[in-house]
């Protein structure tokens, strides 16, 4: 057998990578188009709880046809309790391998694709479905993806307000003070959900609730507002579908199953289905589906989390650091 080498790009070659907002949104905005023409395979996530701290662990599977050309599986942890050790609440590892014949390409840091990719879904979703002249975002939330969130959504329409709101206060100010330096542009933290979401142009919750309870009142949200739910448990009540004019999703076989998702309740109760969907994301950016078609518009996006857009940026990253030299080269076989 001819030896077989694999790539490897610990979290110091991630950020040594430098990746700019540009390369992350073309990756998954690639990796979105492909899923719309149904040329990649993608499974349900699964989860693992261990049950012996406050968190589970997400198993992400799928394959994207070339020019990408790789399967890959992501194990990645979501811990709630880590801040109290000082750990990021997600951290994982993506495997990379050729789909042809099985062999393992790459082993990588996760944590920063998983915050990454996030965010650009949240963002590409924004460019399709909100209206193009969004001044004002209002975001819950202060994890990892929560950062790109905004970053990535700001690239793209240039704020005039950020308001910004977790459950602890020293998240929430460290997280606008750090928003406010890298963006160059004022970051408030509010000092509840209500100030922070009512009247936005484009309303992101990333909540970290233990169980579902409805934080987020669908009364706050005006019309012609974009509305990104993707917290792991609800924090929206049942009524807020009912005020959007279009229902999508990053892919409907992993949220119309399993345990959790912001809008799990939607789907038990009938809210959500086949009926009521109006496209996956991945069919709109594809050209497929029509996206946003009248300012008038109250659009929805529930993201659950792709493999394919781990997929996509890895493989991003990997041609990157192969270009710059960045990274580790070990035997496999």
């Amino acid at each position: 057998m001819p030896p077989i080498y694999i790539a490897y790009l610990n979290r110091l070659d991630v950020e040594e990578l430098k990746i700019t907002d540009e390369e992350i949104l073309a990756a998954i905005e690639t990796s979105l188009a492909a899923q719309g023409r149904g040329n990649t395979v993608i499974e349900p996530r699964v989860h693992l709880e261990p049950g012996v701290a406050n968190g589970h662990f997400n198993v992400l599977r799928g394959a994207i046809k070339a020019p990408i050309d790789r399967a890959g599986v992501k194990i990645v942890g979501d811990f709630v309790d880590n801040y109290k050790q000082g750990l990021h609440s997600e951290l994982g590892l993506l495997a990379l391998f050729d789909p042809s014949n099985g062999a393992p390409k790459a082993i990588m840091d996760a944590s920063g694709i998983t915050d990454m990719r996030t965010g650009a879904v949240t963002a590409i979703g924004a460019k399709y479905l909100a209206r193009k002249n969004s001044k004002v975002l209002g975001h819950i939330g202060a994890r990892g993806t929560a950062y790109w969130n905004v970053r990535l959504l700001d690239h793209l329409f240039d704020f005039d307000e950020i308001r910004v709101h977790s459950r602890r206060e020293e998240s929430r100010n460290g997280f606008a003070e750090q928003l406010s330096r890298d963006l160059g542009k004022k970051v408030v933290a509010t000092a509840d959900w209500q100030s922070c979401l009512e009247g936005a142009d484009i309303v992101v919750e990333a909540s970290r609730l233990d169980k579902p309870t409805p934080m987020l009142k669908t009364e706050w949200i005006k019309k012609g507002a974009f509305v990104v739910p993707y917290g792991t448990m609800s924090a929206i009540e049942l009524s807020l579908t009912d005020i959007m004019t279009k229902l999508v999703v990053d892919d409907w076989g992993q949220c119309k199953g399993g345990k959790f998702g912001s809008l799990r309740a939607h789907v038990e109760a009938g809210k959500l289905s086949e009926k009521t969907l109006h496209a996956e994301l991945g069919q709109i950016v594809a050209g497929l589906k029509p996206g946003r078609e009248s300012e008038a518009e109250t659009n929805l996006l529930w993201h659950r989390g792709l493999s394919l857009s781990d997929i996509a940026l890895g493989h991003a990253m990997l041609e990157k650091a192969e270009r710059l030299g960045i990274g580790q080269r070990l035997r496999f076989a």
